[in-house]
């Protein structure tokens, strides 16, 4: 009893500081958490997972009962003893068989999840890189996700992640596919889940810019240079009609006295002229 009352404490403790944190009283840098943890009755199945700043750190896994670090690097700087993560998963089956009991067998539903593929790195044609297929939104935990290409199965350069648990407790995967981009190739991200009616696919292919045929490009050239030409040609018309304007004679002076010619200061001026030759 002791001890129970003990971890009652602390459980409310700890929801004490977590509802103050969310109101601003209390600000964490950094977060490191134990889980989420699961255990699912179809095939046996559970994981138990490391997070800190809400990335993967590990991950425990039921069958293979080691810990997989979500980088190889992060196992030459720490170590876990999967053992922990298999005693936590063990705790939640119990758990989880009692509650099946108390609700009568009743089932969470399916929910469908989403999925979105896209490279690594900007996609040059010959140059190795990666496919990453998102699969999102996944409840319950049990999916199948496998690649294609060009219509046909691919093993070879695929690996995974383990499952991300999400605040609105469903689930995130994430599958990698490492491929060289070809420009007739095409590729498919495969899921098979049970909130899908049929298999959903993922397609993706390079997007490779369509270079303009020759007789294009000559087409466009020749356009270019119709079009220069008739505007140095515009304005060397323009240039010479206004040279024109600019020598028409200007006549200055009156008439003299009524029935007399001309005034003898009457004459006709004729301005400079300029000549433009090309």
């Amino acid at each position: 009893m002791v001890l129970r009352g003990r971890l009652v404490l602390g459980l409310h403790t700890l929801m004490t500081l977590l509802s103050l944190q969310e109101v601003g009283a209390i600000k964490a840098d950094h977060m490191g958490s134990y889980g989420p943890a699961f255990y699912q009755s179809y095939d046996g199945a559970g994981q138990f997972t490391y997070d800190f700043d809400g990335e993967q750190l590990f991950s425990v896994d039921l069958k293979k009962r080691e810990a997989v670090w979500r980088l190889p690097e992060f196992g030459n700087f720490a170590y876990f003893d999967p053992q922990s993560g298999l005693v936590s998963i063990a705790m939640i089956k119990a758990h989880l068989e009692d509650l099946v009991k108390r609700s009568n067998g009743t089932r969470a539903p399916n929910v469908s999840p989403r999925v979105a593929v896209l490279p690594k790195s900007h996609v040059q044609l010959g140059e190795p890189n990666v496919l990453i297929c998102i699969v999102d939104k996944i409840f319950p935990p049990v999916i199948n996700i496998t690649w294609l290409r060009n219509g046909h199965p691919v093993t070879q350069g695929v690996t995974q992640s383990s499952f991300y648990a999400q605040p609105d407790h469903l689930f995130r995967k994430f599958h990698y596919l490492t491929f060289v981009p070809l420009v007739d190739d095409f590729y498919d991200c495969k899921v098979e889940h049970w909130g899908l009616d049929q298999p959903l696919f993922q397609h993706w292919e390079p997007q490779v810019p369509t270079a303009l045929p020759d007789t294009t490009g000559t087409l466009v050239c020749a356009l270019g240079l119709v079009l220069g030409l008739g505007g140095f040609l515009g304005g060397i018309t323009l240039i010479i009609t206004g040279t024109c304007l600019s020598s028409t004679p200007r006549c200055s002076g009156g008439l003299g006295e009524e029935g007399d010619g001309p005034s003898e200061r009457s004459k006709c001026e004729t301005p400079f002229s300029f000549l433009a030759s090309f």
